[in-house]
């Protein structure tokens, strides 16, 4: 079927793209994007039926264009990538996209981390214990030498429980802390990611050195960090327009004027070789938006591999067909 649209499903998608993998792909797309050869389509959102969302974000790169969609809702959320050929339009790909979701929000945080934490840097906080926190864990133990964890959620039953999940799958010694300031405690790296609506970080938690990943807040009704520690930080963002519509813990600190955004750097900047950390002792705040161009940089290594391997489930494409068209009036 030289014309059909893949189906690509969640277990091909984790079958020819792991973790470091895709932090390596993410490396490659935000260079593209710094040097201007990827174009993102920030993201947009809709709330409806008083506690749903509904977001789309993307973007257009070599010979793909993509766009993510999913509705965030109290059942849960089935977000799905489009990938359309660029010079044709036609849909290349459509990909069930929660696991590449995960890849693609742990693997930024974990290039984020590669790029602004201490090389030595070896225990890590993580504060939410949710879906999203164990593909956490794992970035960071991908790109630096963890050797403690220590996890916090407000349920004791959860945080015990992820505890052990990190020790059986991961392999890393991990705690269950009591409070948020015991996880952050003498942590080289602290992971924010949670459904906050008040800071569950705190400016007195943060020591010299201390590389901070904040990726649970991405909409203004939740903040989980106190914007006073972005007084003395290096402040990094996956996509600055979306933090700066978006995040509340920025928008608190940096206020309206221009001229005081200038010291949120772009992720890409960073990893095209503008300065990252500059000393030992550096605060670095890593602000996770979620990226378009990163969704379709992982969408795209994903689609190369499903055909190399011969995977993924050919959809026969219809013919178009005209509407029917009756003008008011007609017999």
């Amino acid at each position: 079927m030289p014309d059909a649209t893949l189906w690509i499903c969640e277990a091909d998608v984790v079958s020819v793209l792991d973790l470091p993998a895709a932090i390596a792909v993410l490396a490659a797309a935000f260079a593209a994007e710094s040097d201007g050869c990827a174009v993102p389509l920030d993201k947009t959102m809709a709330s409806f039926a008083g506690h749903g969302t509904l977001h789309a974000l993307g973007g257009a790169a070599g010979n793909l264009a993509g766009v993510k969609a999913w509705a965030h809702t109290p059942g849960g959320a089935d977000p799905v990538l489009l990938l359309f050929d660029a010079s044709t339009g036609r849909i290349a790909a459509v990909t069930e996209a929660f696991a590449l979701g995960q890849l693609r929000t742990a693997g930024t945080a974990g290039l984020a981390t590669d790029r602004l934490a201490r090389p030595d840097a070896r225990c890590l906080g993580i504060i939410g214990t949710g879906r999203q926190a164990l593909p956490q864990v794992a970035a960071v133990a991908a790109v630096r030498p963890i050797r403690q964890v220590r996890a916090f959620s407000r349920d004791p039953g959860h945080r015990e429980a992820f505890a052990r999940r990190v020790r059986e799958q991961l392999g890393l010694p991990c705690a269950a802390a009591a409070s948020a300031a015991e996880a952050a405690d003498g942590a080289d790296v602290v992971t924010l990611v949670t459904r906050a609506t008040e800071p569950v970080l705190t400016a007195a938690m943060v020591r010299p050195g201390m590389h901070i990943n904040a990726v649970g807040a991405i909409d203004l009704a939740r903040r989980e960090f106190e914007p006073e520690i972005l007084r003395h930080a290096t402040v990094v963002t996956d996509s600055p327009a979306q933090a700066r519509n978006l995040s509340a813990e920025l928008r608190d600190f940096f206020g309206a004027a221009a001229g005081r955004w200038q010291r949120v750097r772009a992720l890409g900047e960073v990893v095209s070789g503008g300065p990252g950390r500059s000393a030992p002792g550096e605060i670095t705040v890593f602000k996770g938006m979620g990226s378009g161009i990163a969704d379709l940089a992982i969408g795209a290594a994903v689609l190369a591999r499903v055909r190399e391997a011969g995977a993924g489930t050919p959809v026969a494409r219809g013919s178009r067909a005209v509407p029917v068209l009756t003008a008011r009036g007609s017999p």
